[in-house]
């Protein structure tokens, strides 16, 4: 949803570039039509494809197409009623939507724009006809069957892993990938009375045991590459160590190796990545520290979202490629419920597979509240390394680390902050990265880079300001090119002042030590 403050401080953009041009995911512009009927069905259309992308605001009085504000800002009618308009939406849709109507004052046209707010909920939504489209990126689409399948499974009515296998429990079980769940739990520290159960006991306490029949959550998670083949024929995960775009030289796949079980396969893939995941030995006092070109977590959060998201329905595998200079990992299905890669940091969690998550949460393998993404950004950023890159290829989803090295000095850096009490999440680390190779950053590039409101961010830039004391955020942690020498990382603390109005933050990183 957008604020709005944030829609007037988007408004003098108009005399720049055309509404379309400002609009996403979550906000779109519509004209309000000369005709009230016309209207009234354009509100209740775009209300229907907003909710069924996950929600957002549409701005009504605004045209597309024409550069300039006051050619742009046509208004909404002082004939037209708001409370109206909701009734309206709401006996127009199925299941009802009850969208919130916000008027914002303005010069031009009528004086008054409507900030229509359409709250995501439990899609798909059709108008009363039966008619409906779903929000894509700046475009509203048809909601064809698939993208319907898609809302279904996005609302937990349409998980594979769910379904129950009729063969006996007994025989579906490895005790090879038992073994290595428990492993992999002990070491997240999951409760030890879960661990010591039977197998059998194990597998109900985690739910993926239904009316003495193993699910295939269970089978992914303990089966053995026999039934996983059988009961799951598409999936499958690979890994291939590449040499250029098109050739590799070294291949494996779960199916031949049969490390199919979520651990077993996890397990092969990490060890497989580190065979060509060098360390470096980073010295800070009296210890010495190893860290990976591939950090350890970052590695396992990405291939833990890529085994638990992906599409079981579709023929491809879990593909690892390996390049000399990057990674990339990626998992039939694209993303859901309106997460992209502009929001995923902060957006709240949607599993494509709710049960196999469930179960793996339960063991804390993972965490239903979305940490899972920020650990990863968090594990490369306090290396000083740059975060992955997320894309969404509507059929797939890719995640491309970039092959780098520890910079020492930023990872001291961060060693002292946190003796002194200063503990920095992944707002904080990506502002710092951002401020080691520009001189300064604002609110508006801020909020992009964190994937953050301007509201939230002028906060968490005050607070780097007022409570952290960053007068130079960059400077105190700079040591360009992961330079060796300790004395760099003492700079003095640089400007970091909001302006009067809190729209803008400008910092200017100057290191003390001329040899930085």
């Amino acid at each position: 949803m957008r604020e709005l403050t944030e829609v007037r401080a988007l408004l003098p953009r108009l005399d720049e570039v055309p509404a379309d041009a400002l609009e996403s995911q979550d906000l779109d512009f519509k004209e309000w039509p000369a005709d009230d009927r016309h209207a009234v069905r354009l509100a209740v259309e775009v209300a229907v494809c907003m909710a069924n992308g996950g929600g957002g605001t549409v701005v009504l009085g605004v045209r597309d197409g024409v550069i300039g504000r006051a050619k742009a800002i046509r208004g909404v009618p002082a004939t037209a009623d708001p409370h109206q308009l909701k009734r309206e939406i709401y006996e127009r849709t199925a299941p009802k939507l009850t969208p919130e109507i916000l008027e914002l004052a303005v010069p031009e046209g009528t004086g008054r724009l409507w900030l229509m707010q359409v709250h995501g909920g439990l899609p798909p939504y059709t108008t009363s006809a039966g008619a409906g489209t779903v929000r894509r990126g700046r475009d509203c689409v048809p909601l064809t069957g698939d993208l319907r399948d898609r809302l279904m499974v996005e609302r937990g009515e349409s998980d594979v892993t769910a379904i129950v296998v009729s063969e006996p429990v007994a025989s579906l079980l490895s005790p090879a990938a038992l073994e290595r769940l428990r492993d992999m739990a002990r070491q997240e520290q999951a409760p030890a009375d879960m661990l010591r159960k039977s197998d059998h006991d194990l597998l109900g306490a985690l739910d993926v045991v239904r009316d003495g029949k193993l699910t295939k959550a269970g089978l992914l998670i303990a089966g053995h590459a026999d039934a996983i083949a059988r009961h799951l024929p598409h999936y499958a995960w690979t890994h291939e160590r590449m040499k250029t775009a098109t050739v590799y030289v070294d291949r494996a796949d779960g199916r031949d190796t049969r490390e199919l079980a979520l651990p077993l396969a996890l397990h092969a893939l990490e060890a497989r990545i580190n065979a060509d995941n060098p360390i470096t030995t980073v010295e800070h006092g009296l210890h010495h520290h190893e860290f990976r070109a591939y950090p350890t977590v970052a590695l396992r959060e990405a291939l833990l979202n890529a085994l638990c998201h992906l599409d079981l329905r579709l023929a491809g595998p879990v593909l690892v490629k390996q390049f000399p200079r990057k990674l990339e990992i990626s998992n039939p299905g694209g993303l859901v419920g309106g997460i992209t890669p502009a929001n995923i940091l902060h957006h709240p969690p949607l599993a494509r597979n709710p049960l196999l998550v469930h179960a793996l949460a339960r063991l804390r393998l993972v965490n239903r509240s979305n940490p899972g993404i920020g650990r990863m950004f968090e594990a490369m950023l306090i290396e000083g390394k740059e975060p992955p890159l997320i894309v969404d290829e509507e059929s797939a989803v890719r995640v491309v680390f970039k092959r780098q090295e520890t910079s020492a000095p930023f990872r001291e850096f961060i060693a002292d902050e946190g003796k002194a009490g200063r503990v920095l999440d992944v707002d904080h680390l990506l502002v710092l990265r951002y401020l080691l190779g520009h001189g300064e950053i604002d609110t508006a590039t801020a909020a992009e880079l964190c994937q953050r409101r301007d509201a939230e961010m002028r906060d968490i830039l005050d607070e780097m300001v007022q409570v952290y004391d960053y007068r130079s955020a960059a400077a105190r942690a700079a040591a360009p090119g992961g330079g060796s020498s300790p004395r760099c990382t003492a700079g003095s603390k640089a400007q970091a002042t909001p302006s009067a109005t809190a729209a803008s933050t400008s910092t200017s990183p100057r290191p003390a030590c001329s040899t930085c």
